[in-house]
């Protein structure tokens, strides 16, 4: 039986899939759960609409994230932070505070996009982030904890 499936099905396949499945598992579980449909020849229709669409605003999307990785990569920014004498940080730099200072910049870019390049930024000194914007495109950024 041949069907289109809703939603990733672990050790199946993913959403927008077109399958051929034996005849019970499809009747008596993935449909009845919602997981996956009749591919008729009309959701086959449908289907091919749906990835079309999809793929023009992927590539929207990735377009727009090349244009942002171009103004963003080797961007230097400076993030202030309390430190000892000995220059020791209070603390740690995370990403909540590199994307503040991105926000500071004029770019909106969600913390959880950023990995730190080191394990953890203690000291005063120069480090690299790494901002993930599309699946595939993502832009080094350089920061330098100085003391306030």
């Amino acid at each position: 039986m041949e069907i289109i499936l809703k939603q990733d099905v672990q050790n199946l396949g993913s959403k927008d899939d077109l399958l051929v499945v034996k005849n019970g598992y499809a009747r008596n579980y993935l449909i009845p759960k919602g997981w996956a449909i009749l591919a008729s020849p009309s959701a086959k229709k449908v289907l091919s609409e749906n990835i079309k669409q999809r793929a023009h605003k992927e590539a929207k999307l990735r377009a727009e994230a090349e244009k942002l990785a171009e103004r963003i990569n080797g961007m230097k920014l400076v993030i202030g932070a309390k430190t000892s004498s000995t220059g020791k940080i209070f603390g740690s730099v995370n990403t909540i505070q590199i994307s503040e200072a991105l926000q500071s910049k004029g770019f909106d870019i969600d913390r959880r996009s950023i990995v730190i390049k080191e394990e953890q930024v203690k000291e005063i000194g120069t480090y690299n982030a790494r901002v993930k914007l599309h699946k595939d495109i993502s832009a080094d950024i350089a920061f330098e904890v100085v003391s306030e």
